[in-house]
């Protein structure tokens, strides 16, 4: 019924965005679909771009703005909005991280999320139309007093530590060290395309070719020649760096060898960006375009998928991913951040049954792994919350609440997005452009530090040095995943959980080693782990003793019945359970198995007796042989 002025495709080509005066149209191409319509501008809208990579809507009309937007189950959240004297044309870089802005006179380059990069006034009358290069490094724009203009991204900004690297033009960069102000210039055949400082490289890539520099020496770097297509993502770990171009994922060595080029069905490299892809030293985490509740878990190594080969599946869309970066494979987390905001961690080893995922923060803006330790950061809900041990999670719950650090973070504005987290420093880019530095406490770091390596008096001195709640919590649960009772009993009672101390006190008394474990296990909450365990080293009698205290009543019967031993035993308990509240048995399996059965208590108490007289027993023997 009205002009359309602009159209673009979404990201993944099922539905068009569309202009009708001051609206914004979204139409999905199946019948019957439901169409998205809002207000877009205060005037007519003109223009619009929706990119494929990070799925932002640019649009700008007559009411002379332009807004950056992202679409979340049909919801607008503007990210900004800029006045400019009269709107020609925009368009979006192809990996969606900046845009350029054309109008009288005038052209500017802005940050996805809306803040100007650089403003430059050319002569050229209206830029009627923009054009980016495919490696997002030069655009053309169709000028209004008939020329053709060209222009070059320059002067990015990449920091590490003491180095601070720029590229000052297409084919130079230069290397400043803050701490001797010593300068080096680089100099390369051809124009760069992407770069990555971290861990000691420098990683750049250029049309033809890779180069590795050291941080130790910057006149011998390693080169080598690209396969093909233009590279659009570099992420490095401590190992390795991972290279996306348009023909796959590509893992290197620091030394330039291919170590592996991990693939999946429908893998689609173009819309990969740094918050859908993680590396660490020895696992590769993708998330998937096609369906964006699974996450595609590889080994860095061998390119092949990890545990099992089953992808990890979420009950809804995932926004953004992050590996941690040290500690045990077999102990590798993964935390993600879902279309709700909500933040979950899970373990990346997936052998048969399912791990839990669990959620630990709500409103989650942006999150970040520590470079040095398996310290968690996110912005969330106005705040800076630090996840000292994001682990406690899987073994005390309850103690999740005391590891964490918090900061008022409302300066930042909810769009702040956290950009590194080295050392006990986070760098965290505002809504407007500006980067904010704000430090954590360096002790936790130090802490894992000393359990990393199990020195747990250097722990328990650091904590008493420090007489901080929080690092005490953060030891508690580090010396109950790492089964060390006696540091954890100190670290409860210094936090005052008294009821836990008591407990630990009764595990260090049970005979065995295996009962310990198993109730090491229950205090974790992993009661079908605890009760295998027992099975496995042939105590019966404490399997079914551990579902009776957790009163699961059919388990313990089941078990008895099972092993045709101590099925009186459930039996008393079950019936001393009911009288205790007053109740009658309704169950038909407890009627069944007690019809004819006598309980008496002496008989079942020797029993028990002689049970834990074994397991004595047993346990003293396997301490001899073991001597």
């Amino acid at each position: 019924g009205t002009p359309v002025y602009s159209v673009s495709w979404a990201p993944d080509s099922d539905k068009v965005l569309y202009t009708s005066g001051q609206q914004l149209i979204i139409k999905p191409l199946q019948p019957n679909a439901k169409v998205l319509q809002w207000k877009g501008h205060d005037g007519l809208v003109l223009k619009t771009d929706w990119n494929a990579v990070n799925g932002l809507i640019l649009s700008a009309g007559e009411d002379c703005r332009y807004k950056v937007r992202t679409k979340t189950q049909g919801c607008k959240i503007f990210y900004t909005e800029h006045f400019i004297q009269n709107y020609v044309t925009f368009t979006m870089a192809t990996d969606g991280e900046l845009f350029a802005v054309g109008s009288f006179n005038t052209l500017r380059l802005c940050d996805k999320t809306g803040w100007s990069y650089a403003l430059e006034k050319p002569n050229t009358g209206s830029i009627f139309a923009i054009s980016w290069s495919i490696d997002g490094t030069q655009l053309a724009g169709a000028c209004g007093n008939g020329q053709v203009i060209f222009a070059h991204v320059v002067e990015q900004h990449w920091e590490w530590q003491n180095f601070q690297i720029t590229l000052v033009k297409r084919r130079t960069m230069k290397v400043h060290n803050v701490i001797n102000d010593a300068v080096d210039l680089l100099e390369f055949r051809d124009r760069v395309i992407k770069a990555s400082l971290s861990y000691g490289y420098l990683v750049v890539s250029t049309s033809l070719q890779c180069y590795i520099f050291s941080t130790r020496n910057w006149n011998t770097p390693l080169i080598f020649d690209l396969k093909e297509g233009t590279v659009s993502l570099i992420l490095q770990a401590e190992r390795h760096f991972l290279l996306v171009d348009g023909a796959g994922l590509y893992l290197y060595s620091y030394e330039g060898r291919l170590i592996s080029s991990p693939k999946y069905p429908g893998l689609r490299t173009d819309v990969l960006s740094a918050l859908t892809v993680s590396l660490s030293s020895d696992t590769l985490a993708l998330r998937d375009k096609a369906d964006e509740k699974v996450i595609y878990i590889f080994e860095a190594l061998s390119g092949k998928p990890l545990g099992d080969g089953k992808p990890l599946t979420h009950k809804t869309e995932i926004v953004e991913i992050a590996l941690d970066q040290k500690g045990l494979t077999s102990e590798r987390k993964i935390a993600f951040i879902d279309k709700n905001r909500d933040l979950f961690i899970t373990s990346v080893k997936r052998f048969g049954k399912e791990q839990k995922i669990v959620k630990i923060g709500t409103m989650v803006q942006s999150l970040a792994w520590n470079d040095g330790c398996n310290i968690l950061c996110g912005i969330q809900d106005c705040r800076l919350t630090v996840w000292y041990y994001p682990n406690t999670v899987y073994v005390d719950k309850d103690l999740l609440p005391k590891t964490l650090c918090e900061k008022d973070a409302s300066e930042f504005s909810r769009s702040g997005q956290i950009v590194s987290f080295v050392g006990s420093q986070v760098t965290i880019r505002r809504a407007d452009g500006s980067l904010v530095h704000l430090h954590i406490s360096p002790y936790p770091a130090i802490l894992h530090g000393h359990v990393s390596s199990s020195r747990w008096q250097d722990g328990l001195r650091l904590c008493r040095f420090v007489k901080d709640q929080t690092l005490w919590a953060c030891l508690a649960a580090m010396a109950v995943a790492h089964k060390d009772m006696s540091t954890a009993e100190i670290a409860y009672a210094a936090i005052g959980e008294i009821d836990k101390v008591q407990y630990i006190n009764s595990i260090k008394e049970l005979p065995s080693k295996e009962s310990r474990l198993a109730h090491m296990l229950l205090f974790s909450g992993n009661c079908q782990e605890a009760e295998t365990l027992l099975l496995q080293a042939g105590l019966v009698y404490q399997a079914i003793q551990i579902n009776i205290n957790l009163y699961n009543w059919e388990r313990a019967l089941e078990l008895a019945v099972k092993h045709r031993t101590h099925v009186d035993t459930v039996l008393a308990y079950r019936r001393k359970f009911l009288e205790d509240f007053g109740k009658k048995e309704t169950n038909q399996r407890f009627l069944q198995y007690a019809e004819g059965l006598e309980v008496d208590w002496n008989k079942i108490k020797a029993k028990i007796e002689m049970e834990i007289a074994k397991e004595r027993e047993r346990a003293a023997a396997s301490a001899a042989g073991r001597s």
